[in-house]
């Protein structure tokens, strides 16, 4: 599935404390934990996240929303 193949473009690529993929087959939703985004802006988070996917972002993948956060956000957002 093409979810299975976004989790490991992004798992292959940095260090995810918790990363989740979900889909329909088109439009796909990520939540990257990891703290390679120390002090990144949202736009560079997305950045790596591009560079992860690579060609599948032009090719295979319509839509990807993505919620990025540092380990600190994440703890802080779930408690």
């Amino acid at each position: 599935m093409l979810e299975d193949i976004i989790y490991e473009a992004i798992n292959s690529h940095m260090k995810c404390e918790f990363l989740d993929v979900t889909g329909d087959g088109r439009h796909f939703d990520a939540i990257v934990v990891s703290d390679e985004f120390v002090a990144k802006s949202r736009l560079e988070r997305h950045r790596i996240i591009y560079a992860a996917l690579g060609d599948k972002m032009r090719e295979e993948v319509h839509a990807l929303s993505m919620k990025l956060y540092t380990v600190i956000e994440w703890s802080k957002a779930n408690g």
